[in-house]
């Protein structure tokens, strides 16, 4: 859902403590979050110490990845989320092979991408290319 609606991306990993209908909807996810993540450990397929913190930390990263990456490596998040999914899994735990990796030249066009955000529009750090690797 994050890769797909960027505000919502963006309304995940944030908190509007003065739209009480909003803070009430979050709550109510959250709690389903963590009803999902009490199944998890449950059937043992999520390790014991994954706090629901966690999943917070996972759902701001993955909104960076998503904003970083847009149109050079649209699907980088699905790796990020796959690598997660491992180091969060129980020992055991039956999971799906990772996508592949994005292209070097993909990942450098959404690195010179954040440069220039970070930049300005025009500016690239000093001494830097912004020239693709061969």
């Amino acid at each position: 859902m994050q890769a797909a609606d960027r505000g919502f991306a963006e309304v995940l990993a944030m908190t509007f403590p003065a739209a009480k209908a909003l803070e009430k909807r979050r709550d109510e996810t959250y709690d389903s979050f963590l009803e999902l993540i009490a199944r998890a450990k449950a059937t043992g397929r999520l390790r014991d110490d994954f706090a629901d913190q966690d999943l917070i930390i996972l759902l701001m990263a993955n909104a960076g990845v998503i904003a970083a990456t847009a149109d050079a490596a649209p699907d980088t998040w699905r790796r990020l989320v796959g690598h997660m999914l491992r180091a969060w899994a129980a020992p055991g735990a039956n999971l799906p092979p990772l996508d592949q990796a994005p292209a070097p030249t993909a990942l450098y066009r959404a690195m010179v991408r954040l440069t220039r955000h970070a930049s300005g529009p025009d500016a690239g750090p000093a001494g830097t290319s912004t020239e693709e690797p061969s």
